[in-house]
């Protein structure tokens, strides 16, 4: 007769008390969000490193700003970047026909990209306080588990005779599961976060520095 006890992850699971098993469908459900918004995000800042560099590489031929804000116009599939020139442009464009001074039209067009810098940010910053909320309270509900499976577990032995290390352990295991998953939940959730959260901070940069030039040779333009 087999006397030792199946320590497998399903078995111990199956065997584990309601509240533990519930603990563990909510971390699960909560990591396969988090990987699901970690490619999300890797796709969409990627996209948006390339078509900035492609947007700047074009900015920088030097062509006619008039041309290239109506190709961009149309095409309405461009990055952060070409929204911000595009916000810039236009109003600029506006108060010029309209008359108005230098100095005005050149607070507009600012205002008018910050406005535009701003939502793109937004964006890009979207779902990343869900990651560093899933990375900070995953181990903390799996150790809830843990506590709750460890508690039933020494509550058991108050029915035994003898309490030995074969008796406690499936329970004391099925309690540690918590805690595993909990971790494997909030490890990637918290690389995920600070990764995005420092490309988002260099594309912001990137931006910022834009809006600088590009109202520089607005200004002289003027």
């Amino acid at each position: 007769m087999n006397v030792h006890a199946d320590l497998s992850f399903v078995t111990l699971i199956a065997h584990a008390s309601i509240v533990v098993q519930a603990v563990v469908a909510l971390l699960i459900l909560l990591s396969l969000w988090s990987w699901w918004q970690i490619f999300l995000k890797m796709f969409q800042l990627r996209r948006a490193d390339r078509e900035t560099t492609r947007f700047e590489d074009e900015f920088w031929k030097g062509g006619d700003l008039s041309d290239l804000y109506q190709r961009t116009a149309q095409a309405r599939t461009g990055g952060g970047i070409e929204h911000i020139f595009t916000a810039g442009f236009r109003e600029y464009a506006k108060h010029r026909k309209q008359g108005s001074t230098s100095i005005v039209t050149l607070d507009s067009a600012r205002r008018a990209m910050r406005a535009a810098y701003q939502r793109e940010i937004d964006t890009l910053e979207a779902s990343l306080s869900g990651l560093a909320t899933v990375g900070s309270v995953s181990p903390y509900i799996g150790l809830f588990g843990t506590v709750w499976g460890i508690m039933n577990a020494f509550r058991g032995l108050a029915n035994v005779a003898q309490a030995t290390l074969v008796s406690v352990a499936p329970g004391i295991a099925e309690a540690l599961i918590a805690t595993a998953i909990g971790l494997f939940a909030a490890i990637p959730a918290v690389i995920g976060y600070n990764r995005y959260t420092h490309d988002v901070d260099r594309l912001a940069t990137r931006y910022e520095t834009f809006i600088e030039e590009f109202s520089n040779i607005l200004q002289r333009q003027g």
